[in-house]
């Protein structure tokens, strides 16, 4: 079955009558993935592919751009004028009444509205009710190959054992007095991103004390605090095999260094890692009984704990994202706070957990944990997961 076969089934699965594609100057970095169409290049004019549940797609092009589209089966059309474009389009949404477009209404899923309004309008004057194309993305963009789902454990797997070997240079350069701060940690985690052939889209973060408080912390040569007896560290790391791809892993823990914890930290830790257990619980259920859940109640089932533990004001981001060959992918996200993520969870996909409660101008802590989901089961790789503060210097 070809891509465009698989694009046609599921569109008949759902019972809508076709999928419009369109792009101007790269506006819709979606359509050439799922189309998978090879490198735009140089694009200065709108083009609209028009894949219908049955019968042949329509490629509308620009008269001088007219092989934007060659990579797609089925008939072309090709404008000159705005009266001719939306003439063309016309013609091919024929008797097609429910449409999908990468349009969310309300904007509650911003992550796939590229669509202006303009072009809904246009749509809609044809007497098409135009749907939102959210799942059809998530199917075709965020569920993971065979291929796919090993590279992400082989990241999991080895984010796991730098988190161990990160804990084990900050004890022993402490230990034996020896200058380290955020970028050196930064720096040494990148390098075990190297040796072990992992990259990543940005650099992870390393923070202490205050600076925990910030959920995207960066430390810089210049912006760089020491690290020290009495220290809280975090560090979030993320990375993914340096092959075509290849599917992100994502991962966050903290440290005390010290032998005996404080109570403060205790207690922020357990509300969190109790939300996480949570939202972890609540999928590995619903998963192992078939029962469908959708992203905002990952968020809810992680958000009541810390609501409960008084910390509700202090968790000030979603409870998850999708995870794909982006860290932040295109799938669901667990997300009840930014946005109202409604969204099927999908066999095959991953996510993360990652709760976190911040106290401003004091410390924060947040523990990830990645999520994958297969037909009848959640699976976390890279084990073992946090449940207790590190002790560094024990």
């Amino acid at each position: 079955m070809s891509h465009i076969e698989s694009i046609q089934e599921t569109l008949r699965e759902r019972k809508i009558d076709g999928w419009l594609f369109c792009s101007f100057r790269g506006s819709d970095p979606f359509a050439p993935r799922i189309l998978k169409l090879p490198s735009q290049g140089h694009s200065t004019r709108r083009w609209f592919c028009f894949i219908p549940a049955n019968g042949v797609p329509v490629k509308i092009v620009h008269i001088i751009e007219k092989d934007k589209l060659d990579a797609v089966e089925g008939e072309k059309a090709v404008y000159l004028s705005w009266q001719q474009l939306h003439s063309a389009i016309k013609k091919a949404l024929g008797k097609s009444s429910r449409v999908a477009m990468q349009y969310s209404p309300m904007n509650d899923i911003p992550y796939v509205s590229c669509v202006d309004a303009g072009t809904v309008e246009l749509v809609r004057s044809m007497g098409v009710e135009v749907v939102s194309s959210a799942e059809l993305i998530q199917k075709f963009e965020a569920t993971l190959s065979e291929f796919q789902k090993k590279t992400h454990i082989y990241a999991a797997e080895n984010l796991r054992k730098f988190v161990d070997l990160t804990f084990m240079e900050v004890n022993r350069r402490v230990s034996d007095n020896i200058a380290i701060g955020e970028y050196d940690v930064q720096q040494y985690l990148l390098k075990l991103f190297s040796d072990h052939n992992l990259v990543t889209s940005s650099a992870p973060v390393a923070a202490v004390n205050e600076n925990t408080a910030n959920p995207h912390y960066e430390p810089l040569p210049n912006k760089s605090k020491m690290i020290s007896a009495g220290d809280f560290l975090l560090i979030d790391l993320w990375a993914k095999k340096d092959e075509p791809s290849s599917v992100y892993a994502d991962i966050t823990w903290t440290a005390y260094i010290g032998a005996g914890i404080p109570d403060k930290y205790q207690n922020v830790f357990s509300a969190a890692k109790n939300a996480r257990s949570a939202a972890l619980d609540f999928v590995k259920s619903n998963v192992k009984n078939g029962v469908p859940i959708k992203g905002f109640q990952v968020d809810d089932a992680a958000r009541n704990v810390i609501d409960k533990a008084g910390f509700g004001d202090k968790f000030i981001h979603r409870t998850g994202h999708s995870i794909g060959e982006e860290v932040h992918g295109t799938g669901v996200n667990m997300d009840n706070l930014e946005t109202r993520d409604n969204r099927i969870i999908l066999p095959h996909s991953c996510f993360s957990i990652e709760p976190g409660i911040y106290l401003e101008g004091d410390f924060g802590v947040r523990t990830e944990i990645d999520v994958y989901v297969d037909d009848k089961e959640a699976v976390c790789y890279g084990q073992p997961l946090q449940d207790a503060i590190v002790r560094i210097l024990n």
